[in-house]
């Protein structure tokens, strides 16, 4: 039964036969926050998106078998369930409460409030105009996906033999258009002369979970002489990869490194430490370090980056390598500025 439909006990007892402990009904294994309880609300795509929503389960895993914290997952079906699975969470008295993407960030504030005992995390929180509005028991996970996304476009505008590179994003939304900006960027420092051809899957959450959309865009893309593609779009790139496999060209992946999801086609993924946000946030508030505001990661602190070491990496030449390791190397100590708006 929608969860919708019901009253707030029914909602209750539904609820709970749907929050499944770390995925798995597995009691947590012995260790300092033994006692601990996190519960954390997916994203559109869910669990095996092989992207962002698994960098946060990552995290949460890690919190599990090395902390003995106990974790609970729920899959929200519309966004509806996104509040009532936080506000519940919180009613059962849980430690943490974590919500996976931008779009949690007005109820997780909403629900903070109510619950003003409970901690709670936002992954790509959207920060509003003045901090102080900002919930005393919430905390915004923030990265400078522009950094990593210049990475991966300079890897891009170093590889391309027809000087054409192509952008499919998910969602056309300021977080999305970071990753835009940024692999432009790159893509030009590198390659001044080279064409950035960009697209988006559309303007709902849902354009992060059309893998067909995804291939219709990258195959126009091809169409027009892009021979390398990088994707910011959840599942959607799942058709990124298909259509590069099936015109043989190359893409990067996004969030999580990417590259089993199409051996030979993925030459490296821009990585976004979504894992070690998580797992630092659920430390922090098992050993009483917890403070709200907004955290941003970016090159400096290792909180994005790229794939540029072991088998996945094998495709890029080491002279490319070199090149964009300086290049984060300037990043990390400010030398270059990637603007984000």
């Amino acid at each position: 039964m929608p969860l919708a439909r019901v009253v707030v006990v029914t909602a209750v007892l539904a609820l709970l036969t749907l929050l499944i402990p770390g995925r798995h009904a597995v009691a947590p294994p012995e260790g300092p926050l033994q006692g601990m309880r996190v519960g954390l609300v997916f994203d559109v795509g869910g669990l095996g998106d092989k992207s962002f929503n698994d960098a946060a389960y990552a995290g949460l895993s890690r919190a599990r078998r090395e902390l003995g914290t106990t974790v609970e997952c729920f899959e929200p079906s519309g966004a509806e369930d996104r509040e009532s699975a936080l506000r519940l969470f919180a009613a059962r008295g849980f430690d943490l409460v974590i919500g996976v993407g931008f779009v949690f960030t007005s109820d997780v504030n909403e629900v903070a409030k109510d619950f003003p005992e409970v901690r709670f995390a936002c992954v790509d929180y959207v920060a509003p105009k003045r901090v102080d509005e900002i919930p005393p028991n919430v905390v915004g996970l923030g990265f400078r996906e522009e950094e990593g996304a210049f990475l991966v476009g300079a890897v891009a505008g170093l590889i391309t033999k027809t000087r054409h590179v192509g952008f499919v994003g998910g969602m056309e939304v300021p977080l999305i258009k970071r990753f835009e900006k940024g692999f432009r960027a790159g893509s030009l420092h590198v390659c001044p002369d080279c064409e950035v051809h960009v697209a988006y899957a559309g303007t709902t959450p849902e354009a992060f979970a059309d893998p067909a959309k995804g291939k219709a865009i990258a195959i126009s893309q091809i169409a027009a002489g892009s021979d390398v593609i990088f994707h910011a779009s959840g599942t959607t790139g799942h058709g990124v990869f298909e259509a590069a496999k099936d015109m043989g060209i190359k893409a990067i992946g996004v969030d999580a490194d990417q590259h089993d999801e199409a051996p030979g086609v993925v030459i490296t993924s821009m990585l976004k430490r979504v894992d070690m946000a998580v797992f630092n946030t659920v430390q922090a508030v098992g050993e009483g370090r917890f403070e709200a505001g907004l955290k941003s990661f970016g090159v400096a602190e290792q909180g994005v980056g790229y794939v540029n070491e072991g088998p996945h990496a094998a495709g890029i030449e080491p002279a490319v390598k070199q090149q964009v390791e300086q290049l984060r190397a300037q990043l990390a100590a400010g030398e270059i500025v990637v603007r984000r708006e």
